[in-house]
């Protein structure tokens, strides 16, 4: 029996890309149908994130003339995290397998051959990797490979180089719908999943059009919703930062009150307004980091929708 396939192509202002992108997919499913790889019902599901542009348009056109498309609609922007869940947990409902990529074709679609091969061979996870990143710049290399050590230390089980290009059944994506929490971090929460996984490499293309929809400070935003998400490090840092201080304090008062008695009081203007400033520093960045493991909670209590689905065209076009 041939496996349904469903690709989840999140899309917020890619009226640029969406003509090539359905160009190059369309070919790459129709000969895995040919070749009886995937059966002929798998589809590809484009998530418009709130577009300002003439995304949605598109997308609906191409459902019309295309019988493989078909999207979704969100009632506003709500991130790509978020539209991706929510093209991940709409296509299980139709698909055995499910591959999520983005939509500016850096993503090698070659790899969905590998990956559907991984998956006949008893793999329900298929991570997507990056081999090189030769075509990045020093510093976008630097701090994204620094990013994925950095998790690593802290604590994350997060796959080296790997984005949001995988491949996902069913059975993962049913267990994957009771994670509720609202600070989503997707390369996170899957190796958390578990089940039998692997990994297929490839060489990640330039971005066929377009500008990118990350850049520094959404990244950095990103990488810091990771860390507070998944370790607790951070805390524990304020914590030892804070026994440190405190024994020096001590020290200090010994060592202050022995200096008194002995009448060798000096005038330390210098030393208490050094004192002052770094523990005023020390201090203010302990509460912002414990404010921001307080403003998830809040967030996560609050339980509102993840998204909202506007319009939906899968079942309407089946």
């Amino acid at each position: 029996m041939k496996n349904i396939l469903y690709v989840v192509i999140p899309c917020y202002n890619e009226e640029e890309c969406l003509k090539e992108t359905t160009k190059k997919l369309k070919e790459k499913l129709t000969n895995l149908i040919k070749s009886k790889k995937i059966s002929e019902k798998s589809r590809v599901v484009y998530v418009n994130d709130g577009s300002k542009d003439k995304t949605w348009e598109l997308i609906k056109e191409i459902n019309k003339k295309e019988e493989l498309f078909t999207g979704i609609c969100l009632s506003r922007n709500r991130g790509h995290q978020n539209a991706l869940v929510a093209g991940l947990l709409t296509a299980k409902n139709y698909a055995d397998i499910v591959i999520s990529m983005d939509a500016d074709l850096q993503d090698d679609i070659n790899a969905i051959d590998e990956m559907i091969d991984k998956y006949n061979e008893g793999n329900e996870i298929v991570y997507g990797v990056r081999n090189k990143r030769k075509k990045d710049s020093w510093f976008k290399r630097t701090t994204a490979e620094g990013f994925y050590k950095f998790m690593k230390f802290m604590g994350v089980d997060i796959v080296f180089n790997h984005a949001d290009y995988r491949l996902t059944s069913k059975k993962v994506l049913d267990n994957f719908e009771d994670y509720k929490e609202v600070n989503l971090f997707l390369r996170g929460i899957f190796p958390l999943i578990g089940y039998k996984s692997d990994v297929v490499y490839y060489e990640r293309n330039e971005r066929f059009a377009g500008v990118s929809k990350y850049p520094l400070k959404k990244m950095l935003n990103f990488a810091w919703d990771g860390i507070t998400s998944f370790s607790v490090k951070p805390i524990r840092l304020v914590l030892n930062i804070g026994i440190i201080i405190f024994a020096i304090s001590l020290i200090m008062t010994v060592y202050s009150l022995i200096v008194k008695i002995l009448g060798h009081t000096v005038p330390g203007w210098t030393f208490i307004s050094c004192s002052l400033w770094l523990l005023g520093g020390i201090q203010m960045l302990s509460l912002g980091i414990i404010g921001e493991y307080i403003g998830k909670m809040y967030n996560e209590t609050k339980q509102r929708p993840r998204f909202i689905i506007s319009e939906n065209l899968i079942d309407k076009g089946d």
